[in-house]
Protein backbone atom coordinates (compact mmCIF):
# COMPACT_ATOMS: atom_id res chain seq x y z
CA UNK A 1 0.00 0.00 0.00
CA UNK A 2 1.69 3.79 -0.93
CA UNK A 3 1.78 5.63 2.09
CA UNK A 4 -0.21 8.55 0.14
CA UNK A 5 -3.45 6.02 0.32
CA UNK A 6 -2.88 5.38 3.96
CA UNK A 7 -2.52 8.84 5.21
CA UNK A 8 -5.59 9.26 3.09
CA UNK A 9 -7.21 6.66 5.03
CA UNK A 10 -6.03 7.52 8.41
CA UNK A 11 -7.35 11.42 7.77
CA UNK A 12 -3.22 11.97 7.95
CA UNK A 13 -0.71 14.07 5.72
CA UNK A 14 2.26 12.53 4.10
CA UNK A 15 5.49 14.37 4.49
CA UNK A 16 8.43 12.91 2.04
CA UNK A 17 8.68 9.91 -0.25
CA UNK A 18 5.17 8.15 -1.80
CA UNK A 19 7.13 4.32 -0.26
CA UNK A 20 5.15 1.03 -0.23
CA UNK A 21 3.80 -0.25 3.30
CA UNK A 22 3.17 -3.63 4.04
CA UNK A 23 3.43 -4.03 7.68
CA UNK A 24 3.60 -2.29 11.07
CA UNK A 25 6.38 -2.81 13.26
CA UNK A 26 7.53 -0.78 16.80
CA UNK A 27 10.07 1.10 16.68
CA UNK A 28 12.94 -0.89 17.42
CA UNK A 29 11.92 -3.86 15.41
CA UNK A 30 10.78 -2.09 12.16
CA UNK A 31 11.96 -3.22 8.87
CA UNK A 32 11.95 -1.94 5.74
CA UNK A 33 8.32 -1.55 4.19
CA UNK A 34 6.98 -1.64 7.81
CA UNK A 35 5.04 1.25 9.07
CA UNK A 36 5.53 2.82 13.03
CA UNK A 37 4.58 5.13 15.24
CA UNK A 38 5.75 7.80 17.95
CA UNK A 39 3.60 9.79 20.23
CA UNK A 40 6.30 10.73 23.31
CA UNK A 41 9.18 12.88 22.51
CA UNK A 42 11.17 10.63 25.14
CA UNK A 43 11.60 8.21 22.10
CA UNK A 44 13.52 10.25 20.06
CA UNK A 45 16.42 8.64 20.02
CA UNK A 46 14.38 5.33 19.24
CA UNK A 47 12.89 7.30 15.94
CA UNK A 48 16.41 8.69 14.76
CA UNK A 49 17.95 4.65 14.63
CA UNK A 50 14.18 3.00 13.41
CA UNK A 51 14.61 1.23 10.22
CA UNK A 52 10.75 1.71 9.14
CA UNK A 53 9.52 3.14 6.35
CA UNK A 54 7.42 5.61 7.41
CA UNK A 55 6.57 7.27 10.98
CA UNK A 56 3.03 8.41 12.27
CA UNK A 57 3.55 11.30 13.73
CA UNK A 58 1.56 13.97 15.51
CA UNK A 59 1.32 17.42 14.13
CA UNK A 60 3.24 18.80 16.83
CA UNK A 61 6.36 16.99 16.23
CA UNK A 62 9.03 18.67 16.01
CA UNK A 63 12.09 16.50 16.13
CA UNK A 64 12.48 14.93 12.76
CA UNK A 65 12.54 11.91 11.36
CA UNK A 66 14.73 9.57 9.09
CA UNK A 67 11.90 8.56 6.59
CA UNK A 68 8.33 9.93 5.71
CA UNK A 69 5.86 11.21 8.07
CA UNK A 70 2.43 10.76 8.23
CA UNK A 71 0.96 13.30 10.45
CA UNK A 72 -2.02 12.53 12.10
CA UNK A 73 -3.89 13.65 15.27
CA UNK A 74 -3.45 10.74 17.15
CA UNK A 75 0.14 7.96 16.13
CA UNK A 76 -1.11 5.39 18.65
CA UNK A 77 -4.92 4.69 17.16
CA UNK A 78 -3.53 5.73 13.54
CA UNK A 79 -1.20 2.70 13.97
CA UNK A 80 -4.04 0.36 15.32
CA UNK A 81 -6.11 1.39 12.44
CA UNK A 82 -2.90 0.50 9.64
CA UNK A 83 -2.54 -2.87 11.36
CA UNK A 84 -6.19 -3.63 10.85
CA UNK A 85 -5.33 -3.03 6.92
CA UNK A 86 -2.12 -5.00 7.18
CA UNK A 87 -3.16 -8.27 9.19
CA UNK A 88 -4.73 -11.16 7.56
CA UNK A 89 -8.50 -11.65 7.67
CA UNK A 90 -9.59 -13.32 11.00
CA UNK A 91 -10.79 -16.68 10.72
CA UNK A 92 -14.92 -16.34 9.57
CA UNK A 93 -16.48 -19.23 12.01
CA UNK A 94 -19.53 -20.04 10.08
CA UNK A 95 -22.65 -20.40 11.76
CA UNK A 96 -23.39 -24.28 12.99
CA UNK A 97 -22.82 -26.96 15.24
CA UNK A 98 -19.77 -29.11 15.29
CA UNK A 99 -20.62 -33.12 15.04
CA UNK A 100 -18.76 -33.66 17.77
CA UNK A 101 -20.21 -30.87 20.31
CA UNK A 102 -22.34 -32.20 22.67
CA UNK A 103 -25.17 -29.86 23.47
CA UNK A 104 -28.33 -30.70 25.72
CA UNK A 105 -31.72 -30.83 23.65
CA UNK A 106 -32.90 -28.19 26.21
CA UNK A 107 -30.08 -26.01 24.96
CA UNK A 108 -31.61 -22.84 23.10
CA UNK A 109 -29.25 -21.49 20.33
CA UNK A 110 -29.70 -18.24 18.18
CA UNK A 111 -29.75 -17.84 14.97
CA UNK A 112 -26.03 -17.66 13.23
CA UNK A 113 -24.26 -19.37 16.15
CA UNK A 114 -21.22 -21.10 15.91
CA UNK A 115 -20.35 -24.13 18.26
CA UNK A 116 -16.94 -25.64 18.00
CA UNK A 117 -15.62 -28.99 17.96
CA UNK A 118 -15.72 -30.97 21.25
CA UNK A 119 -17.84 -28.59 22.86
CA UNK A 120 -20.22 -28.85 25.84
CA UNK A 121 -23.15 -27.23 26.86
CA UNK A 122 -25.43 -28.53 29.48
CA UNK A 123 -29.58 -28.28 29.91
CA UNK A 124 -31.18 -25.30 30.40
CA UNK A 125 -28.08 -22.79 28.69
CA UNK A 126 -28.85 -19.95 26.28
CA UNK A 127 -27.03 -18.75 23.47
CA UNK A 128 -28.07 -15.08 21.62
CA UNK A 129 -27.52 -14.77 18.07
CA UNK A 130 -24.56 -14.89 16.50
CA UNK A 131 -22.44 -15.87 19.62
CA UNK A 132 -19.14 -17.40 18.47
CA UNK A 133 -18.42 -20.77 20.91
CA UNK A 134 -15.28 -21.99 19.61
CA UNK A 135 -13.82 -25.56 20.30
CA UNK A 136 -13.35 -27.41 23.82
CA UNK A 137 -15.75 -25.17 25.55
CA UNK A 138 -17.65 -26.30 28.56
CA UNK A 139 -20.93 -24.25 29.45
CA UNK A 140 -22.71 -25.70 32.58
CA UNK A 141 -26.42 -26.14 33.54
CA UNK A 142 -28.65 -22.81 33.22
CA UNK A 143 -25.71 -20.15 31.46
CA UNK A 144 -26.60 -17.54 29.39
CA UNK A 145 -23.88 -15.97 26.39
CA UNK A 146 -25.32 -12.63 24.86
CA UNK A 147 -25.65 -11.69 20.92
CA UNK A 148 -22.61 -11.54 19.23
CA UNK A 149 -19.88 -12.89 22.23
CA UNK A 150 -16.79 -14.96 21.26
CA UNK A 151 -15.67 -17.62 23.42
CA UNK A 152 -12.12 -18.96 23.06
CA UNK A 153 -10.78 -22.21 23.40
CA UNK A 154 -10.79 -24.39 26.47
CA UNK A 155 -13.13 -21.16 28.28
CA UNK A 156 -15.37 -22.89 31.55
CA UNK A 157 -18.64 -21.49 32.33
CA UNK A 158 -19.84 -23.02 35.42
CA UNK A 159 -23.69 -23.45 36.35
CA UNK A 160 -25.88 -19.94 35.86
CA UNK A 161 -22.93 -17.49 34.82
CA UNK A 162 -24.33 -15.18 33.29
CA UNK A 163 -22.23 -13.00 30.21
CA UNK A 164 -23.84 -10.21 28.18
CA UNK A 165 -23.34 -9.45 24.53
CA UNK A 166 -20.23 -8.24 22.33
CA UNK A 167 -17.89 -9.70 24.84
CA UNK A 168 -14.61 -11.15 24.10
CA UNK A 169 -13.70 -14.34 26.61
CA UNK A 170 -9.87 -15.54 25.84
CA UNK A 171 -8.64 -19.05 26.21
CA UNK A 172 -8.50 -20.50 29.37
CA UNK A 173 -10.43 -18.09 31.32
CA UNK A 174 -12.51 -19.81 34.22
CA UNK A 175 -16.08 -17.65 35.20
CA UNK A 176 -17.82 -19.49 38.29
CA UNK A 177 -15.58 -21.66 40.30
CA UNK A 178 -15.90 -21.24 43.99
CA UNK A 179 -14.69 -18.51 46.00
CA UNK A 180 -12.41 -18.85 49.06
CA UNK A 181 -15.11 -19.74 51.91
CA UNK A 182 -13.90 -21.87 54.44
CA UNK A 183 -15.32 -21.72 58.28
CA UNK A 184 -12.55 -23.10 60.85
CA UNK A 185 -12.24 -23.30 64.97
CA UNK A 186 -12.02 -25.95 67.67
CA UNK A 187 -14.83 -28.37 68.64
CA UNK A 188 -15.58 -29.16 72.58
CA UNK A 189 -12.87 -31.67 72.60
CA UNK A 190 -10.33 -29.26 71.45
CA UNK A 191 -9.87 -30.85 67.75
CA UNK A 192 -9.90 -28.12 64.71
CA UNK A 193 -12.22 -28.23 61.96
CA UNK A 194 -12.43 -26.45 58.55
CA UNK A 195 -15.51 -26.49 56.67
CA UNK A 196 -16.45 -25.45 53.41
CA UNK A 197 -18.92 -23.24 53.01
CA UNK A 198 -21.17 -23.55 50.21
CA UNK A 199 -20.94 -20.80 47.02
CA UNK A 200 -23.99 -20.88 46.10
CA UNK A 201 -24.40 -17.75 43.84
CA UNK A 202 -23.12 -16.75 40.32
CA UNK A 203 -21.34 -14.54 37.93
CA UNK A 204 -22.54 -11.82 35.96
CA UNK A 205 -20.59 -10.69 33.14
CA UNK A 206 -21.84 -7.22 31.15
CA UNK A 207 -22.23 -6.13 28.15
CA UNK A 208 -18.94 -5.64 25.87
CA UNK A 209 -16.79 -7.06 28.92
CA UNK A 210 -13.53 -8.72 27.22
CA UNK A 211 -11.36 -10.89 29.83
CA UNK A 212 -7.91 -12.09 29.34
CA UNK A 213 -6.87 -15.59 28.78
CA UNK A 214 -6.23 -17.73 32.17
CA UNK A 215 -8.31 -15.20 34.00
CA UNK A 216 -10.14 -16.72 36.85
CA UNK A 217 -13.76 -15.02 38.34
CA UNK A 218 -15.02 -16.97 41.62
CA UNK A 219 -18.95 -17.16 41.74
CA UNK A 220 -20.45 -15.58 45.01
CA UNK A 221 -21.06 -17.09 47.95
CA UNK A 222 -24.70 -15.42 47.81
CA UNK A 223 -26.01 -13.27 45.27
CA UNK A 224 -23.85 -12.65 42.16
CA UNK A 225 -20.10 -11.72 41.54
CA UNK A 226 -20.68 -8.80 38.94
CA UNK A 227 -17.92 -7.68 36.48
CA UNK A 228 -20.18 -4.01 34.95
CA UNK A 229 -20.03 -3.21 31.19
CA UNK A 230 -17.06 -2.25 29.03
CA UNK A 231 -14.58 -3.72 31.56
CA UNK A 232 -11.23 -5.02 30.04
CA UNK A 233 -9.25 -7.45 32.30
CA UNK A 234 -5.72 -8.75 31.56
CA UNK A 235 -4.56 -12.07 31.52
CA UNK A 236 -3.82 -14.28 34.94
CA UNK A 237 -5.92 -11.43 36.78
CA UNK A 238 -8.05 -13.46 40.26
CA UNK A 239 -11.42 -12.12 41.15
CA UNK A 240 -13.13 -13.11 44.66
CA UNK A 241 -16.46 -14.04 45.31
CA UNK A 242 -18.72 -11.04 45.63
CA UNK A 243 -16.64 -8.85 43.81
CA UNK A 244 -18.64 -5.98 41.85
CA UNK A 245 -16.76 -3.97 39.42
CA UNK A 246 -19.41 -0.77 38.47
CA UNK A 247 -18.08 -1.12 34.53
CA UNK A 248 -15.67 0.99 32.25
CA UNK A 249 -12.54 -0.20 34.54
CA UNK A 250 -9.45 -1.69 33.64
CA UNK A 251 -7.42 -4.94 35.85
CA UNK A 252 -4.22 -5.65 34.80
CA UNK A 253 -2.17 -8.95 34.55
CA UNK A 254 -1.60 -10.64 37.73
CA UNK A 255 -3.91 -8.25 39.51
CA UNK A 256 -5.98 -9.77 42.26
CA UNK A 257 -9.02 -8.49 44.12
CA UNK A 258 -10.49 -10.58 47.36
CA UNK A 259 -13.78 -11.19 47.84
CA UNK A 260 -16.51 -8.66 48.66
CA UNK A 261 -15.04 -5.58 47.60
CA UNK A 262 -16.46 -3.56 45.43
CA UNK A 263 -14.63 -1.18 42.41
CA UNK A 264 -16.01 2.00 41.18
CA UNK A 265 -16.17 3.36 37.57
CA UNK A 266 -13.50 3.97 35.08
CA UNK A 267 -11.11 2.51 37.89
CA UNK A 268 -7.43 0.93 36.83
CA UNK A 269 -5.95 -1.71 38.55
CA UNK A 270 -2.31 -1.55 37.46
CA UNK A 271 -0.06 -5.08 37.47
CA UNK A 272 0.36 -7.01 40.08
CA UNK A 273 -1.85 -4.86 43.01
CA UNK A 274 -3.14 -6.55 45.32
CA UNK A 275 -6.78 -5.61 46.70
CA UNK A 276 -8.32 -6.50 49.96
CA UNK A 277 -11.49 -8.01 50.71
CA UNK A 278 -14.95 -6.10 52.12
CA UNK A 279 -13.36 -2.66 50.97
CA UNK A 280 -14.77 0.51 48.54
CA UNK A 281 -12.50 1.32 46.07
CA UNK A 282 -14.00 5.20 44.75
CA UNK A 283 -14.75 6.19 41.15
CA UNK A 284 -11.65 6.77 38.48
CA UNK A 285 -9.27 5.80 41.62
CA UNK A 286 -6.27 4.23 39.92
CA UNK A 287 -4.11 1.56 42.10
CA UNK A 288 -0.36 1.43 41.13
CA UNK A 289 2.24 -1.47 40.31
CA UNK A 290 2.33 -4.14 43.22
CA UNK A 291 0.32 -1.81 45.17
CA UNK A 292 -1.40 -3.41 48.24
CA UNK A 293 -4.64 -1.97 49.38
CA UNK A 294 -5.66 -3.00 52.93
CA UNK A 295 -8.44 -0.27 53.36
CA UNK A 296 -11.06 1.72 51.23
CA UNK A 297 -10.11 4.38 48.92
CA UNK A 298 -12.81 7.37 48.82
CA UNK A 299 -11.15 9.04 45.56
CA UNK A 300 -9.97 11.97 46.99
CA UNK A 301 -6.66 10.43 45.94
CA UNK A 302 -6.94 9.81 42.87
CA UNK A 303 -3.64 7.42 42.52
CA UNK A 304 -1.84 5.46 44.77
CA UNK A 305 1.59 3.20 45.12
CA UNK A 306 3.47 1.20 47.46
CA UNK A 307 2.04 -1.25 50.05
CA UNK A 308 0.30 -0.32 51.88
CA UNK A 309 -0.76 1.57 49.37
CA UNK A 310 -0.62 5.39 49.73
CA UNK A 311 -0.90 8.66 47.71
CA UNK A 312 2.27 9.36 44.95
CA UNK A 313 3.47 12.41 47.28
CA UNK A 314 3.72 10.12 50.32
CA UNK A 315 5.57 7.47 48.34
CA UNK A 316 7.75 9.49 46.89
CA UNK A 317 8.71 11.06 49.96
CA UNK A 318 9.08 7.42 51.93
CA UNK A 319 11.11 6.10 49.41
CA UNK A 320 13.31 9.21 48.43
CA UNK A 321 14.45 10.93 51.85
CA UNK A 322 16.42 8.15 52.71
CA UNK A 323 18.21 8.36 49.25
CA UNK A 324 18.62 12.00 50.53
CA UNK A 325 19.61 11.41 53.56
CA UNK A 326 22.18 9.06 52.19
CA UNK A 327 23.72 11.38 50.01
CA UNK A 328 23.77 14.35 52.86
CA UNK A 329 25.48 12.17 54.82
CA UNK A 330 28.23 11.53 52.41
CA UNK A 331 28.53 15.01 51.05
CA UNK A 332 29.24 16.01 54.99
CA UNK A 333 31.86 13.71 55.73
CA UNK A 334 33.35 14.84 52.23
CA UNK A 335 33.27 18.62 53.75
CA UNK A 336 34.52 17.53 57.10
CA UNK A 337 37.04 15.61 55.14
CA UNK A 338 38.28 19.00 53.33
CA UNK A 339 37.87 21.14 56.84
CA UNK A 340 40.37 18.40 58.56
CA UNK A 341 42.76 18.72 55.25
CA UNK A 342 43.02 22.35 55.80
Amino acid sequence: MKASELAKVLGGTLEGADVDLFACGGLEEARPGDLSFCKDPKHVKLVETTQASALLLSPDWDKGAPCPIIRVADPNHACMEAAKIFAPPEPVRASGVHPTAVIDPSVKLGEGVHVGAFTVIEKGSVIGDGAVIEAQVFIGEGCKVGAKTHIYPQVTLREATIVGKDCIIHCGVRLGGDGYGFNNGRRPDGSVFIEKIPQLGIVEIGDGVEIGSNTTIDRARIGRTYIGPMTKIDNLVQIGHNVKVKGYSGLIAQSGVAGSTEIGYGCLIWAQAGISGHIKIADGVQVGPQAGVPQSLDGSIKYVLGCPAESMKDFGGRVLVPKMLAKLKAEVKELKAQFAAK
